[in-house]
């Protein structure tokens, strides 16, 4: 059974039939060729298919691509704009943060659900929002590192500037 979807992918309307039991993971990566979003354990215990679901950190994995109907999805290839990457991406690389790269998306991502909700995070926040983001390459320090980095300079950005008034 063929269900009529209407998604927001990163920023742009898509409008497909998909079968009604068509996990998100496969409408991202097989139909719409977002490869960025990585399929790993397929269980939802590794955090590599993580994508933003309105904001929100969810595995693509686990959810049904009827589930995102009418709702923004981000996935790793949107947070860039105008050719420039987002902070969090800059970090990353910056830091060397990024091993394989395979665990990058997602780490990045729920980073970024993070820092949306709690700018300033502490050290501890930090690592329990990446917990459920499993990297097999690294002790996960570098990481760490970047999302702290990324957070400062997101924040310096966000200042007002000397001598301008605060709204």
């Amino acid at each position: 059974m063929l269900i009529s979807l209407t998604l927001r992918v990163n920023g742009a309307s898509e409008t497909l039939d998909a079968p009604a039991n068509e996990l998100l993971i496969d409408l991202l990566r097989g139909r719409l060729n977002l490869t960025g979003t990585k399929e790993a354990c397929e269980v939802g215990e590794c955090g590599s298919c993580t994508v933003l679901l309105d904001g929100a950190a969810v595995r693509s994995c686990l959810l049904f691509a009827f589930d995102a109907a009418g709702k923004e999805i981000t996935t790793i290839e949107g947070l860039a704009v105008d050719g420039r990457l987002h902070p969090l991406q800059e970090a990353f690389m910056e830091l060397g943060a990024v091993q394989c790269g395979f665990c990058i998306p997602g780490m990045i991502l729920a980073a970024k659900a993070l820092l949306d909700v709690q700018p300033r995070p502490t050290l501890a926040e930090i690592k329990q929002h990446l917990a459920g983001n499993l990297c097999r390459c690294t002790g996960y320090a570098k990481i760490v590192a970047a999302v702290q980095h990324a957070a400062r300079r997101l924040a310096a950005a966000t200042r007002p500037e000397a001598g301008a008034a605060a709204p």
